[in-house]
């Protein structure tokens, strides 16, 4: 069991304000677990800014090496298993429809968790959501693994992995706020989480091809449900009990769907938390576009499949070299600064397929749009900043459920798109209406700000200057959440 690394009682600390591309230099106070540091007035500059530890200040702290760790089992452990239950659900039905259907599975029941179960998040304590949320996962892959079991039964409980996942990714990052803080060392948090799922991709996709080579898919199978116990194991034993954030008394917080669906009503109902929302579901959607029709690119391009492997494999590579560098060498600041332009930047590369690019361009675009995850840092720092206390976990969960799920509709509108129009119009199609509208959502996400009529935040003692808005004094009433 590890000493304790962060406070223990529910909710999180002050979240870190900071200052951005948008607005300009201001002061900003920096927050790790131990710190409530002021700025320096000569310098304008957090006076607790993690900057030349970086990634290592976050693995300092002992309680998040076991989330770490229980998150990088748990996310290979559901990139194997998708690829064992595809190669089974194949070899039981010969029909390349109902592989691919495991495939979109794992993506569309996302919002169905995300919206009647969020509220999960916040009812009940962490440690227990997180472990309950990876024992279910681990029975449903057992469940796969039992001899004659039908191909309707093995959709139907990967669609109950696919519902789990948005609670346990809401739930994990709001203890991250409790863990870390809810400043500079829960951005880096956050990172490292994106950093695994980036990476969880290249290293399953290989681990799952080289153990289907010599095992069945059952067996991997078996193999997923082991991650799964492992991850609650390590969360079991690693992590401190804490108190539900959403305090009210069990009988007086209704039922579960009516506190799901209220809380999600409440968090769209604010104009600050919708526009953030927004930002962190649309980049997202429209840069799956170009990943989503990779195979008949490489098909048109005649690469065969290690060509088809390189370029499936180029943009999560882009993703992780871009995170792990912006969270290693570039302090709070800067990293806020790379929201606007490269929210914007992460669409743009798409339009290079209008040239129809060889494999090595191609590689090369995708690489670029990959490093547009960038952005997310100070998506993170905002968000956090403008929920309330007792949402920060549904709101987590219903921003992951939202992001899969406009990825997961994305996709499929690109191949119906593909259907009637050719992939060098499709393709870069994609980067000019997503720009359009990453711009026009930026756009509101600065008319939002703290200070501005419409924004709402939550900050630290003392006058603070959001990323994207003008200095309020946070003494003062906090602004309205009308629509």
């Amino acid at each position: 069991m590890p000493s304790p690394s962060g406070p223990a009682p529910s909710g999180r600390p002050p979240a870190c304000p900071e200052e951005g591309a948008a607005a300009g230099a201001g002061p900003s106070a920096g927050a790790g677990p131990s710190t409530e540091a002021g700025t320096s007035a000569d310098a304008g500059t957090p006076a607790g800014e993690v900057r030349a530890d970086g990634y290592r200040a976050v693995f300092a702290v002992p309680e998040f090496r076991f989330v770490f760790a229980a998150h990088l089992l748990s996310s290979l452990g559901v990139v194997v298993c998708e690829i064992a239950l595809s190669v089974l659900v194949y070899r039981l039905t010969a029909s390349p429809l109902m592989s691919a259907l495991t495939f979109a599975l794992g993506l569309l029941p996302y919002v169905l968790g995300g919206t009647l179960l969020s509220a999960v998040a916040d009812r009940c304590p962490a440690r227990r959501v997180l472990v309950v949320c990876d024992v279910l996962c681990a029975l449903a892959a057992a469940g796969m693994v039992l001899p004659g079991t039908p191909v309707a039964v093995l959709l139907v409980l990967r669609c109950v992995i696919a519902a789990i996942a948005p609670v346990f990714a809401g739930t994990r990052a709001a203890t991250l706020g409790e863990i870390l803080g809810g400043g500079e060392l829960f951005v880096l948090g956050r990172s490292v989480i994106r950093i695994v799922n980036q990476s969880a991709q290249l290293a399953g996709f290989a681990a799952g091809g080289l153990l289907l080579a010599v095992v069945s898919p059952a067996a991997v199978l078996a193999l997923t449900a082991g991650t799964f116990l492992g991850s609650a194991l390590l969360l079991r034993l690693g992590t401190l009990a804490r108190p539900a954030r959403d305090g009210a008394p069990g009988g007086g917080r209704g039922a579960l769907l009516g506190a799901s669906l209220g809380g999600v009503r409440r968090l769209l109902a604010d104009r600050r938390v919708r526009a953030l929302l927004l930002l962190s579901w649309l980049p997202p959607a429209f840069v799956v576009v170009p990943e989503a029709l990779l195979i008949p690119y490489a098909d048109g391009l005649g690469v065969g499949p290690a060509g088809m492997g390189l370029l499936m494999c180029s943009m999560p590579v882009g993703a992780v070299a871009a995170e792990s560098m912006a969270g290693s060498f570039l302090g709070p600041l800067a990293r806020t600064r790379l929201t606007f332009p490269m929210g914007v930047f992460a669409v743009l590369p798409s339009l290079g397929f209008a040239a129809q690019p060889s494999l090595g361009w191609a590689v090369l675009l995708l690489v670029l749009t990959g490093t547009g995850i960038s952005y997310n840092f100070g998506v993170d720092r905002w968000f956090v900043a403008a929920v309330p206390d007792a949402l920060l976990g549904q709101a987590m969960t219903v921003m992951q459920a939202g992001r899969m799920t406009v990825m997961g509709s994305a996709m499929g509108l690109a191949g119906a798109a593909a259907e009637y129009a050719p992939l060098r119009i499709v393709m870069p199609g994609a980067g000019v209406v997503g720009a359009v509208c990453v711009l026009a959502v930026l756009r509101e996400v600065r008319r939002t700000a703290p200070g501005r009529p419409a924004g709402t935040v939550r900050a630290a003692a003392g006058a603070v200057r959001d990323p994207a808005g003008p200095v309020r004094d946070p003494a003062g009433p906090v602004p309205g959440t009308e629509n």
